[in-house]
């Protein structure tokens, strides 16, 4: 097996807690901001799909691997996307990265990059669904990948980009890249695209880069011809949604100065956007460009909060009723405090919309982030990848895994198969994991390696709760019975690894106590349904690979455990 660590998740700096050395955490516990406390990403966009919210961006932490953590970012050795999902807006899990050199291996020298991805889903007409993830290839064309899940695994549909120069309707376009992409409420996609400087016939008012056009049937082809939006000032990252049946569009406004804005005819009492502020338009009919009515800046540059003045990418996200704004900034990067410079983190704020008028109130971007939408069930199987926070940890794919140990540059597909490596010190952290009343009997973490976890509630330097010794040289669950008493009701819950040589931890599970007391018999009994780990059920168990067992145990309670297969 080979190993390939996905992501270093923590410099070696340390500090000191009730005698217990921790490793530092670069994202403050209870704040929601950064996502992720580990990895750079930026260019957000995002779709929701089975109650679960699913995040996706361009992989920053590619070029920073590739720089040896130092330098400046300049996106050439990005050839990747980075995922994330969700359920409560608190706990991220990682879900890896998606190859998309690889996967666009076909194109051969028309490939260059992968930035600003555009997230999508639908039923189509045979009633499956499907998902499409657009991408800026560099700043000179777009391409498409194309899966039957949110986390795939994806492949390329085409052979060659699906936009470039020659596509009806895009010349002159600077930059054509940062696609935005939205499904109407027919099934037919829509894209908007472009940016960059003004062109020779533009302005600085009217640049004339940004683009809109109807997506065929297959979603992998322009349907007619692209048409000029009129945004103001515009400069990258669109975006698209639909309210009500009317389209929204929102994009970043360039650097220039706002001087010539009482040219502007459709400003109203609308003020000049500030430089590098996200803006919207609206209309009924997209490919119209005089309907686009201009609705002014929503969120000004994130330099005006104290987050770093630099670029910025908004996505408008619905989810579970309430509406966010993803977007990037320099969080991550000020914590960590390399030296390295342009290395961007995805942020997260709530916002106040409405659906009827399309307003979107301004928005105020904070590190607390959104609140939690309820809490962590930790009686359900968790990812070891799931946290809010971190410190020191390491990602890696355990089917890819030998002796020789290297930092690779998130280069691999999204991992269906990720675990977290844990060094003496690293430690995660859930929010609002909710015990109940009756409380925890038992944990089982699945692990392999040697190293020791402790439980830690509400504070990563409290006693241990639990404590787990892990001793094998496969993966395993290891299971020990807890104090009910202290796992009652909501708490923020640590897993610290105090002693270790070599641990990495696939998931974790507690397991209720009856009301009596009782708690409930472990089972060995066989599973009643087996899963593949993308979802699709299984007829026969495959000779080797990961499955999901589900199975009732003799309370008449379901469960699902992940097991690898070997014949």
């Amino acid at each position: 097996m080979k190993r390939n660590i996905l992501a270093t998740a923590a410099l070696t700096v340390c500090i000191s807690m009730n005698g217990q050395t921790l490793a530092k955490h670069y994202k403050e516990v209870g704040n929601g901001n950064p996502v992720s406390p580990c990895v750079f990403c930026a260019d957000p966009t995002s779709l929701e799909y089975d109650g679960r919210l699913y995040l996706y961006g361009t992989n920053d932490h590619q070029q920073f691997i590739a720089n040896g953590k130092k330098g400046s970012n300049d996106y050439g050795s990005i050839k990747s996307l980075v995922v994330f999902s969700t359920d409560d807006m608190a706990n991220w899990t990682f879900h890896g990265t998606i190859d998309v050199g690889k996967l666009c291996s076909s194109w051969g020298w028309r490939f260059a990059a992968s930035w600003a991805p555009s997230a999508v889903w639908r039923t189509n007409a045979s009633g499956q669904d499907e998902f499409f993830l657009y991408f800026a290839n560099s700043g000179g064309s777009i391409g498409v990948l194309k899966a039957s899940s949110p986390i795939g695994p994806w492949r390329s549909p085409l052979s060659k980009p699906m936009i470039d120069g020659d596509t009806p309707g895009v010349k002159p376009c600077n930059w054509i890249f940062d696609p935005g992409v939205v499904v109407d409420d027919e099934g037919t996609g829509w894209i908007a695209f472009g940016g960059g400087d003004p062109q020779s016939t533009g302005s600085k008012l009217m640049p004339g880069n940004s683009r809109m056009a109807r997506l065929k049937t297959s979603m992998t082809a322009i349907d007619g011809t692209a048409v000029k939006l009129p945004a103001p000032y515009l400069f990258e990252a669109s975006e698209l949604n639909i309210m009500e049946g009317r389209f929204v569009y929102t994009y970043n406004t360039s650097w220039s100065d706002r001087d010539d804005w009482s040219k502007y005819e459709k400003r109203g009492s609308q003020p000049a956007p500030s430089t590098c502020s996200m803006c919207y338009m609206v209309t009924d009919t997209p490919l119209d460009p005089d309907s686009w009515e201009y609705r002014g800046e929503y969120v000004p540059n994130e330099g005006n909060f104290g987050f770093g003045w630099g670029n910025n990418h908004p996505r408008l996200q619905k989810f579970q009723d309430n509406y966010y704004v993803f977007y990037h900034s320099s969080m991550l990067e000020q914590a960590m405090n390399t030296g390295a410079s342009g290395f961007r983190s995805i942020g997260c704020n709530k916002v106040t919309v409405d659906e009827h008028t399309q307003k979107i109130n301004k928005l105020t971007m904070t590190k607390a982030g959104p609140a939690a939408l309820h809490n962590l069930n930790p009686y359900a199987l968790q990812q070891a990848e799931t946290m809010s926070t971190a410190g020191g940890i390491s990602y890696e794919d355990f089917t890819n895994v030998t002796k020789a140990a290297s930092v690779s540059n998130l280069g691999n597909d999204a991992s269906k198969n990720l675990q977290v490596r844990m060094k003496a010190g690293a430690w995660t952290m859930v929010r609002k994991a909710d015990f109940g009343q009756t409380g925890a009997a038992r944990l089982t973490v699945r692990a392999k390696g040697t190293g020791t976890l402790e439980v830690r509630l509400d504070n990563r330097g409290a006693k241990a709760a639990a404590t787990i010794d892990v001793a094998t040289s496969m993966l395993d669950d290891h299971t020990v019975e807890v104090d009910m008493s202290k796992f009652k009701n909501v708490h923020n819950l640590y897993l610290v690894c105090t002693a270790s040589t070599n641990l990495q931890v696939d998931t974790w599970q507690f397991t209720e106590a009856q009301p009596d007391a009782v708690t409930s018999p472990r089972t060995d009994d066989a599973p009643t349904a087996v899963y593949a780990i993308d979802g699709q059920r299984l007829t026969t168990a495959p000779r080797s690979g990961l499955v999901i067992e589900q199975f009732t145990d003799s309370n008449g309670n379901r469960h699902a455990r992940k097991r690898q297969v070997r014949k």
